[in-house]
């Protein structure tokens, strides 16, 4: 039960970081953008974002079980509130400059995140590598899109 608890209350924060995505959708701004051919179809965000937090409330839950994963565990908030800033900055300010510094320090925090638990606990270390891989094609495109389209 004690896992189950753990599990709710860390998508409880992938929630809140989930709800940015609701509240700064893409719309025409984003759709009118010159993008690489290499930008993943919309649906894909959506399936991709669940699974993945999904995944991340798993192995924080996991790593919290382990006990004395304070340091792994303060990574895991740092990630998860460097995650729910960048949608608004991104989408809500238009300022794909600053996205990028945002989703840059998101990368460090997701790759720190995924080695510190990965001490603890190799299995939650594996459930943030997708996150990383994730992260990394998101940092591609936004600097694609931003290189694309300076005057955003």
């Amino acid at each position: 039960m004690e896992f189950f608890t753990l599990f709710l209350t860390y998508l409880a924060a992938c929630g809140a970081a989930a709800a940015t995505g609701a509240m700064f959708q893409p719309g025409d701004w984003y759709r009118n953008l010159s993008k690489p051919r290499w930008t993943p179809p919309d649906w894909l965000f959506s399936v991709a974002w669940t699974v993945l937090y999904l995944s991340m409330s798993v192995a924080a839950a996991r790593v919290a079980m382990a006990g004395e994963t304070g340091q792994a565990l303060a990574l895991w908030s740092v990630q998860i509130a460097l995650n729910t800033l960048w949608t608004p900055v991104f989408f809500g300010l238009r300022r794909m400059g600053a996205g990028l510094v945002i989703i840059a320090l998101l990368w460090l925090a997701v790759a720190a995140t995924m080695l510190a638990f990965w001490q603890v606990d190799w299995i939650a270390g594996a459930l943030f590598a997708p996150y990383l891989l994730w992260v990394s094609v998101a940092g591609m495109l936004n600097r694609s899109v931003w290189v694309r389209n300076p005057a955003g």
